[in-house]
């Protein structure tokens, strides 16, 4: 008898930042990193005599909970890995479903039905992933072995393992961060004797990622919105310093035509479903040459503050300047704005100078990168 843990990974990226995944390898979060600690403390006293992982960074570091008590080397193999959905890539789930919505309905809802070009399809990944466990099975006869892998995989090897159709969300959930199925393989078989746990989860740890609804994009037209802008403008500066004295919009409403004339798509409105949501405005020449990007303008519309949509804004801004190479994200935010600096040091911002502004000092914000652990 072999029995075997399957995990899925922590918190990464993508899952905070509501994108499409799949073989693209991003970070772990802050929340990622403490679900981590918290499942190395369920193995605490549950030694295993094999660790094996997804070979993407998020799958890795995660097998470290269960590898490094017994000082195991993390086997990594191809084979563990998401699903490839190709052009979905790296994509965002509020884009997608407003430019492609039948697809994603079945990719979330009929995934035996659903097909894109240049992605696997669900039974791809189970052909290429249950083969790799039953292999790992039978490599370890009468051994306890860890293996760290993703939602959807996951969720196509209890398919198959319970004779489960996939869409059938009541009998078998989508597994959460680091959630453990406790596998045992017996007389060339799989039993499961539990799925999805993720008890060992504090509550402040146990997010469901999606909570505040996913938003879309698109590029604001700053000669027909020219209003709209600058009463963002207005209301961002009133918020951060509690009126309107010395404000002009007119600097900020040119610079942001620059930024759009360097770059279309440097300034973007955001929607949830068609209510708008709110506003970002990036600098694509500041910092370029010392490698860092600039957010001019972040901002929510009252009724999406204090829901958890702030990180998508700033998730277009960390895709955007990430995929030009530059090493961290910039910003000021008034000192005085204990709401702002509040949100920008939870999303691992860190105060890395101050200069005076019309209303007192401003802080200059930055935030690494691409930054991760060696695994």
């Amino acid at each position: 008898m072999t029995e075997l843990y399957l995990i899925r990974h922590a918190q990464a990226e993508g899952n905070r930042y509501h994108m499409m995944q799949g073989h693209w390898d991003g970070g772990v979060t802050a929340l990622g990193r403490r679900q981590i600690e918290d499942l190395a403390e369920r193995f605490r006293a549950l030694p295993f005599d094999a660790v094996y992982s997804s070979d993407l960074y998020r799958a890795r570091l995660t097998a470290d909970a269960a590898a490094r008590r017994q000082h195991l080397r993390v086997r990594e193999l191809f084979a563990l890995r998401e699903i490839n959905i190709g052009p979905w890539e790296g994509k965002f789930f509020g884009d997608l479903e407003r430019s492609e919505p039948e697809a994603v309905a079945r990719f979330l809802g009929d995934p035996d039905n659903w097909a894109i070009e240049g992605a696997e399809t669900y039974a791809d990944v189970t052909a290429r992933a249950y083969p790799a466990l039953e292999a790992i099975a039978r490599a370890h006869e009468g051994q306890r072995v860890a293996v760290v892998s993703h939602g959807i995989t996951i969720r196509c090897l209890l398919a198959k393992i319970l004779g489960l159709p996939l869409k059938d969300t009541r009998q078998l959930p989508t597994a959460g961060n680091t959630a453990v199925s406790r596998l045992v393989w017996e007389n060339g078989r799989f039993t499961a004797e539990s799925i999805n746990d993720d008890s060992h989860l504090s509550e402040q740890n146990r997010v469901s990622w999606r909570r505040a609804g996913d938003l879309r994009t698109e590029p604001l037209d700053l000669k027909a919105e020219r209003a709209y802008y600058c009463g963002c403008y207005a209301d961002a500066w009133r918020f951060a310093h509690g009126d309107l004295a010395g404000f002009a919009p007119e600097p900020y409403l040119d610079a942001a035509c620059e930024h759009q004339k360097h770059r279309p798509g440097s300034v973007l409105r955001f929607f949830n479903g068609d209510e708008s949501a709110g506003l970002l405005d990036l600098d694509p020449l500041r910092g370029r040459g010392a490698g860092y990007g600039w957010i001019s303008l972040l901002y929510l519309e009252p009724a999406y503050r204090g829901r958890g949509c702030g990180v998508q804004l700033l998730a277009r801004a960390y895709s955007l300047f990430r995929g030009e190479g530059r090493r961290s994200l910039r910003l000021y935010v008034a000192e005085d704005n204990g709401t702002a600096l509040a949100f920008y040091r939870r999303e691992g911002f860190s105060a890395i100078g101050s200069e005076a502004g019309s209303h007192g000092r401003l802080l200059l914000m930055e935030k690494k990168l691409g930054v991760r652990d060696d695994v």
